[in-house]
C-alpha cells in the first residue's frame, strides 16, 4: 500500500488517480469510477468528486493508495 499526502483540506477521487499515476488523464479516471473499479474503504465508488479528507483507502486495479493528510 503507498500513501498520498493531499495538501488542502481535501482532494476529488478523480484527482486522487491521476496525481497517484492509476489513471493517465482525468477522462480515463472518470470512466474507471463510472463503471465501479474503484473503491473507498472497501465500497465501491461511483462519483469522481468524491471528497476525500484523509484516512481513507482508495483501490483500483489492485492498488491501494491510503490519503493522509
Amino acid at each position: 500500500m503507498s500513501e498520498f499526502k493531499i495538501k488542502d483540506e481535501h482532494i476529488k477521487l478523480g484527482q486522487v488517480l491521476k496525481a497517484a499515476g492509476l489513471a493517465d488523464s482525468g477522462l480515463e479516471a472518470k470512466i474507471v469510477i463510472q463503471e465501479g473499479e474503484v473503491t473507498v474503504d472497501g465500497e465501491i465508488e461511483t462519483r469522481r468528486g468524491r471528497k476525500l479528507f484523509g484516512g481513507e483507502t482508495v483501490s483500483f486495479q489492485g492498488e491501494e493508495i491510503h490519503i493522509i493528510k
